[in-house]
Formats: C-alpha cells, structure tokens, sequence
C-alpha cells in the first residue's frame, strides 16, 4: 500500500517536472504524453485502492514517511492517512484531472504555452493529492497552499492578457483572507491539543470539549467553537462560500480545462474535505454547525440568483458552481458529511462536463464567450449538446440522474434537521432548485437552440469538436447518468465512510432518511417525482422555456420591468465595487497616506532633512565666533580663564 500510495501522489509531480524543466526538448507530444500517463497512472491505483476499501480488503492506513523538523515535543511529519473518504477523492480528482488533461490536447492545441500548461495542470494534481492523503495538519496546509498558488498561475496562464492577470490576484489575495483564519484553527490546534497529527488530535477532542478561549476582551469562548470557525473561515475562501467567493468566476479568465480541473473536483471542493475530515471537532460545536449552514444556505440561494443574468457562458457554470458549493456547505451544517461528499463526487463529473461543454462551444465559435450570440448549435455539434443536455439534467437535479440522489438527499437532511437556522436553510435549499433550474435550461436554451444569432464567418465554420475534446464529454456523462445509482446505499446507509466522519448520534439526519425515507435506488428515484424540489424544478424549466424559446422578446421588457434587481443581480450584490472601493482603493489610499504623512513628512522632513537644518542652523549660530582674527580668540581665551576662577573661587 506505501508504495502504491507514493505512486500515485508523486507521479504527476515527476511529470510536472519533466514538461516543465524540459519541455522544449521533449515537445507538445512528449509533455502531454509523459502528463497524461502519470495522471492515468495515479488514477488507475487511485481506483485500484478505491475498490480494496469498497471489497473489504484495506483498512485505513496511516503512517508518517518522512519526519520534516523536530521543535521541542513538537514533530513535524509528511505522512499519509488513507480510508474510505481519501480513497473516494483520490479517485474523483484524478479521473477529473484525466479527463482535463485529455481535454487540453485539443483546447490549447494552438497555444504556444503548451508544454507549460501541461506542467501547471499536473503539479496541480500533485498539490491536491496532498491535500487529501495528508495525515496532519501541516500537510495539509502545504496542499492547500500549494493548490492556491498553481490556480494563481493557471488563472492568470495567459498573462498579457489584463483581465487574466486582475483575476489570478485576486483569487490569490481573497484566499489569503481566507488563509489567514485557517492559520489561526491550525494555531489553535497545536496550542490546545499540542500535536498536528489528525489521530491524536481527534482522540483528545473528547477531554477538551470544556476548554474556553478569551477572543474579545474578558468574553470566553468554546475553544472547540473558535477552532472550527477558524478552520472554516479557510474553507470559505478555497470553496468560495459568500463573501469570500468573488474570486471564482472571475476566474473564467484562465483557459477552460482549468475551469473545469479547479471548479469541478479539485481546489473548490478542497474546503468541504476538509470541513467533513474534522468532524469529530465540528460534531463538539452546534454554534459551528450552525454558522457553516447558514453561510451555506446563503451562498446556495443568492449566488443561484446571479447566474440568471449573466450572458458569458462560463460564468453561468461558476455561478452554478458556487451555489452547489453552497449546498454542499448546508449539508457539512447539518451533520451530513456523507451527503456532502456524495454531492461532491457526484457534482465533480457533471460539473467538469459542463464546463469542457462550453469548451466545446467556445472552440467552434472561434472564443466567444457570449450566449447572445450563439444559438442554433445542436445540429452543428450533436455530441456536445447531447451530453450539455445530460449535465445540465443532472445539474438540476432530475430524479435518475446522479445529481438527483446527492442534491435530495441534502435537501432531505436539511429538512430533518433541528439545528438552530435549520428552516431557513430549508427554504433556501428548496428556492434554490427553482433558481438552478431556470439558468440552466436558460443556457442550454441560448446556446443550442432558437434562432442562430452568430456572424456569418462563424457559422461557415462551425463543427463539432475533435475526439480529443468530445471523448472526454461522453466519459463524463457516463457516470453523470450512472454513478447516482451504484454509490447512494453504501455511502449514505451503508457505513462506507465511518472510518472516516464521525456523527453525534442526536445529529444524524441521514441514518433518519435510511430509516424512512430510503428502500432502494429505483424506489429513491420514483419517489423524486412526487417531492416538492421536483415540481420546483419544473416550475424553473417551465418559466425558461415559455421565456426563451416561445417569447423571447418577453426576457427584454422583464429586464426593463425589473431593472432595479436586474441592476442589483448584474453588480453581484455590489460585492466586487465595495472590495475594490473599501479594500483595494482604501489600501491604495492608505499606502499613500503612510507615504506621505511617514516617509516623506516625519523620514525625510523631519528626521533626514530636519537633522540637516538643525546642523545648519547651529553652524550659522556659531560661524561669527570663527573670525579669524587672534586678538578675538585671545579676549575669548582671557573671558573663559575669568570665567573658571570666578567658577573655583566661588565654588
């Protein structure tokens, strides 16, 4: 197993190096063979150990590899913790990760960074491997760093482009926000618990469940809660929960097999990992919980809501991903870790689809981006529709789909919960629905149907996509479709993860669904057709169809009959204009006021060029005395001999 498990995290950091180091030398076909074989190396085993857990024939394995530094009591370890729950991811990012890597031979086929390309997608694949097999906290903030730099260099990849560049830092500054409170939860950690090993920590969670932490003034709080919140704090920025989420969709600007690799299964799902890997800590804080849903609830609803008025193809699909963010973040409130990652896997293969679709659609429209002008495209490019539609049913959640069964059984749990704020969530779950529903099939609408609206030159050359792109599509929807049915009752009702997550029994909504709610799959299925998400989800494609495929005019006067929240929706809830009027403007500003005021008024007025007036001014004072003439050095020598005596006489 330590081999296999060695093999899988460093491949794709050998090959990253490789085509990274030299890939002048080796070519376009070297880098991308040489990636390609050692994600689809990483992704075989990762599969391969997948199934040894599934067959009963692993246990969770947990062993530190190479000690790193020793600081007193302190070590510190890189090490790897397998089970259930790494198992799943470690297969999830890397069948994602080959499937974008796939992708990338014929998106960038004409980009002239392609070796590089291929080394930044790889070494992501590394960085996130780590963050999922590490077994302590440090490795674990290695990963998660390191998955936060190679984004700042994949969104920002096409760097003479400006938007490209303003997007890469702000991603990287909003998830050092973020950063700044996981660091204060690892700190907490060590000081409370005195290790950063998962295991020993866990186990001494129990004991510490009364400590209390002054945070504001003499005000004492659960150590327990100020832990959580902090790691969670973390989490919001990698998993662009509101209001850390405003570096997601600008995002878009990088390439799309990157929208695809980091939205899909890898860096945006980073913060819900981590948050269902320390439930033995969250299960101890009910004001965390609570907090963390709420959080949720918001994102999954208000961000939804945004992606109705966007016109870019991909930042519809960010929108829609940070809102199923959100309800992956509803489920980790609630106690249901399992349903969250379940979500998570499911919404990793229908998301990366969906993304490498508009791929596919901005291919043949030569990289526009605009829905307004497409339209028409399903008999230009059947493939890419069919498997859009596939994604998109998924998406919304229609009962068969593998979407289905994870997004129900989130919105089930949300509503069996008693935790404080649960009903609200409730409600923004269920809203939710109607909201995914109407800007989904609102794309599909403007992107593949009605009346062609591209110029003339575009449509002349419009065709499908090349295998290269279009294999991926299909190997996506295949478990799109599928994987709903096979993963459900063993990672729902099955204990399959209870090595992994821990449960308070008063909080387990989901052994409450298998108790009453669940029989079978087939019968989990039928059974959506007759809920409330399932007719809110018609409600959403009814109101998208009658608007944009009947009465499109209609979309028009409703912008103008609803200008004000149009307006509000458009400007993101003025998220973006105050971060750049309060932070980055007033960070300008107070640069410049320290510049002014410190260096050039107190440094260099004061202290530099004061202490050169004062020298100045005393010179001035004290050149007479230096006349030159003996007779007045003479007279002052007689006054100071006067002047001693009368000193000593009088003394």
């Amino acid at each position: 197993m330590k081999t296999t498990l060695m093999v899988i995290a460093f491949a794709p950091l050998a090959a990253a190096a490789i085509a990274g180091l030299f890939g002048r030398r080796i070519g376009r076909i070297g880098a991308h063979t040489i990636t390609i074989g050692a994600v689809g190396l990483s992704c075989v085993l990762s599969i391969r150990v997948l199934m040894q857990f599934i067959n009963g024939e692993a246990t969770t394995f947990n062993e530190n590899l190479y000690t790193w530094m020793v600081t007193g009591d302190l070590s510190m370890h890189v090490g790897f913790m397998v089970d259930s729950l790494t198992a799943i991811m470690m297969s999830v990012v890397t069948f994602v990760s080959l499937m974008v890597h796939i992708y990338t031979i014929g998106y960038m086929s004409d980009d002239p960074g392609y070796q590089r390309f291929f080394s930044y997608i790889s070494l992501f694949t590394f960085a996130m491997l780590m963050l999922v097999m590490a077994n302590n906290f440090m490795q674990l903030f290695f990963g998660w760093e390191a998955v936060g730099l190679v984004s700042y260099l994949l969104i920002g990849f096409w760097y003479k482009k400006e938007t490209a560049i303003f997007a890469n830092m702000k991603a990287f500054l909003v998830n050092r926000v973020g950063d700044f409170g996981f660091l204060l939860g690892i700190g907490a950690v060590l000081m409370t618990f005195g290790s950063l090993d998962y295991v020993e920590v866990f186990n001494q969670a129990p004991a510490m469940a009364d400590e209390t932490i002054s945070v504001f003034g003499d005000s004492q709080w659960s150590m327990m809660t100020f832990i959580c919140i902090a790691l969670f704090i973390g989490a919001m920025g990698k998993s662009a929960q509101a209001p850390l989420h405003v570096w997601l969709p600008d995002s878009m600007e990088g390439p799309t097999p990157i929208s695809a690799l980091i939205h899909a299964a890898t860096m945006v799902t980073a913060g819900i990992f981590m948050v269902t890997r320390m439930s033995p800590l969250f299960e101890m804080s009910d004001v965390a919980l609570s907090f963390v849903m709420l959080v949720g609830a918001f994102t999954a609803f208000f961000m939804g809501l945004i992606g109705i008025v966007q016109n870019d193809i991909k930042r519809v699909i960010a929108y829609s991903t940070l809102s199923q963010l959100g309800y992956m973040t509803v489920a980790l409130g609630v106690s249901a870790y399992s349903a969250a990652i379940f979500h998570l896997m499911t919404h990793a293969f229908f998301k990366a689809l969906l993304f490498l679709g508009a791929g596919s659609v901005i291919i043949a429209m030569h990289h526009k981006q605009d829905m307004q002008e497409m339209g028409g495209l399903k008999k230009y490019m059947p493939i890419t529709f069919i498997t859009a539609w596939v994604g998109t049913l998924a998406l919304v959640g229609f009962p068969g789909l593998s979407g289905y069964f994870s997004k129900d059984a989130i919105i089930v749990s949300t509503g069996l919960s008693d935790r404080w704020g649960s009903d609200v969530a409730y409600i923004a779950v269920l809203l939710g629905v109607f909201v995914t529903s109407l800007y989904s099939f609102r794309l599909l609408y403007l992107t593949f149907h009605g009346k062609e609206r591209m110029d003339n030159h575009t449509k002349e050359h419009l065709h499908e996509s090349p295998w290269v792109v279009t294999m991926p599509l299909i190997l996506l929807a295949i478990p799109s479709v599928v994987i709903g049915w096979l993963t459900i009752e063993p990672l729902l009702f099955g204990g399959f993860m209870s090595d992994a997550i821990q449960v308070a029994p008063t909080n387990d909504v989901v052994k409450e669904i298998g108790l009453y709610h669940f029989d079978s799959p087939a019968g989990f299925a039928l059974h959506g057709f007759v809920t409330l998400p399932f007719y809110l989800m018609l409600a959403g494609f009814a109101v998208a169809t009658y608007i944009y495929m009947k009465h499109r005019a209609l979309a028009g006067k409703l912008k103008k009959r609803f200008a004000p929240i149009h307006r509000i929706l458009d400007n993101k809830y003025g998220f973006d204009a105050f971060n750049q009027k309060v932070f980055a403007n007033g960070s300008v500003k107070l640069g410049e006021a320290l510049w002014k005021w410190s260096d050039s008024k107190f440094i260099d007025g004061l202290i530099v060029n004061g202490s050169a007036k004062v020298v100045n001014g005393f010179s001035k004072l004290i050149r007479p005395l230096q006349s030159g003439y003996v007779f007045h050095y003479a007279l002052v020598m007689v006054v100071s001999v006067i002047v001693f005596i009368g000193l000593y006489v009088f003394k």
